[in-house]
């Protein structure tokens, strides 16, 4: 019984002891939890490692009211730096969240960095036209309240401050002194005069004419580097050939005449030319899948879908937006989505996603009046349609001689994977199908 007893008072205080160390444990977490910041706490951004005393003084440093980093965002996954076109605010001027800071333009796209916080930008850590990288300093916010009457925060002086100005002279007569006499200038003597050297004639004027022979030199943007860039690798990478077939528009004309009216009517979308090419081009690429392929290192990629890349011109240079699952869209579908990223791409909206991708190029130079051209493979694709103005030109039909309004076809191709005839069996179906739209409608 003794044993037994004794056993028991030691389980007894083996148990003590153990709420004593839970107990102890508890308030020294209490107390390290109390002196983090309650709105660290209530947004829930504290890492693990943020328990540790010695982190504290940065967490007190991201609460509110406090200097706040902000750096080059993420632009893309192949986008890694980008160039500073302009700044939307200036130091001390406060922010809204959402506000737009500053525009950095990339390879492709310009993006606006916006404040993910209220406050005032106290620091500008990269100039207009600087280079900088994905993730590196950008600028500083320090968080604070809207200032009252909108006048800028953080001791910032106004954007139109008081000029001190040089009191005005005196109107008040003083003492006239009187001015001093300047001595007369020695006369040179007669053998000075005579070793001076010949005036030079006068410099001949920068004009010709009456037009002024100048030059001009700005920097070129990052979007058109990096067009430069492409284009030239292209031409350096691809063993380019280019095939021609000329297309009589005649039906093509005569069904956009007869249905556009009605097909605006119906999907509230004009019935252009693009929309036949486009639908043309994704069934030839069904026909000729070659033409749909890429080179991947020593492997060929076939893709078994048609995302086709529409140029369109913009201010900023050229850019290629995809329309996506072509061989599943309808005329509708087709011009609806080419209007909708042509406006973005003209209002500088456009984004990557509507960029990226693609497996074939159709570009039209037909509506700035080019007649013929070898348009260049956008890599990593293997082909390009280009097309070109319509003209009435004489045409041999049932052997007669008639007047038909005539579109020249180019098919630029990568050598290396498309053989000279796959490219014309391809081109030569786009050029039927445009020629009898009705071959569309039957799949053939």
């Amino acid at each position: 019984a003794d044993s037994m007893l004794g056993r028991t008072a030691l389980r007894t205080l083996r148990a003590a002891s153990a709420v004593s160390r839970a107990s102890a444990m508890t308030r020294q977490l209490a107390r390290q939890t109390s002196a983090r910041p309650l709105s660290v706490l209530a947004r829930g951004i504290v890492p693990r490692a943020a328990w540790a005393p010695q982190t504290r003084l940065q967490l007190r440093a991201m609460s509110s009211g406090d200097m706040v980093d902000i750096p080059v965002p993420g632009m893309g996954d192949s986008i890694t730096e980008g160039t500073i076109v302009s700044w939307e605010k200036n130091v001390g001027d406060y922010v809204n969240v959402d506000d737009v800071l500053v525009v950095i333009e990339t390879d492709k796209v310009s993006v606006d960095v916006r404040s993910p916080e209220a406050g005032v930008l106290e620091a500008i850590k990269a100039e207009e036209g600087a280079v900088v990288d994905v993730g590196a300093p950008l600028l500083t916010l320090r968080r604070a309240e809207p200032p009252e009457g909108g006048a800028p925060a953080g001791g910032a002086a106004p954007k139109e401050a008081p000029v001190a100005r040089e009191p005005a002279p005196s109107t008040t007569p003083g003492p006239v002194q009187p001015a001093p006499t300047p001595a007369p200038a020695p006369a040179p003597s007669a053998p000075q005069q005579q070793q001076q050297p010949p005036v030079a004639a006068p410099p001949m004027p920068a004009f010709v004419g009456g037009a002024e022979r100048t030059e001009t030199r700005t920097k070129m943007n990052r979007m058109r580097q990096r067009i430069s860039q492409r284009l030239k690798d292209s031409q350096n990478t691809a063993a380019m050939l280019t095939t021609f077939q000329e297309v009589d528009m005649s039906n093509l004309i005569a069904m956009r005449k007869e249905y556009k009216e009605p097909f605006e009517k119906r999907h509230g979308v004009k019935l252009g030319f693009m929309s036949a090419f486009v639908k043309a081009s994704a069934s030839a690429l069904e026909e000729v899948p070659v033409v749909n392929s890429v080179i991947d290192g020593d492997e060929i990629v076939q893709r078994n879908y048609a995302d086709i890349s529409v140029a369109v011109a913009t201010p900023r240079g050229l850019v290629v937006p995809v329309v996506r699952n072509c061989e599943h869209l309808s005329f509708a579908d087709i011009e609806k989505t080419i209007a909708g990223l042509a406006a973005k791409a003209r209002n500088n909206d456009i984004s990557l996603e509507d960029m990226a991708g693609g497996t074939f190029t159709i570009s039209n130079g037909g509506v700035y009046g080019s007649l013929f051209g070898t348009p260049i493979i956008n890599p990593p694709q293997s082909a390009i349609l280009g097309m070109h103005a319509t003209k009435m030109r004489p045409v041999a039909v049932n052997g007669e001689v008639k007047v038909r309004p005539v579109m020249y076809l180019a098919l630029t191709y990568d050598h290396r994977l498309i053989d000279g005839r796959e490219a014309v069996t391809f081109l030569c179906s786009i050029r039927d199908k445009i020629e009898d739209p009705r071959r569309m409608l039957l799949g053939l």
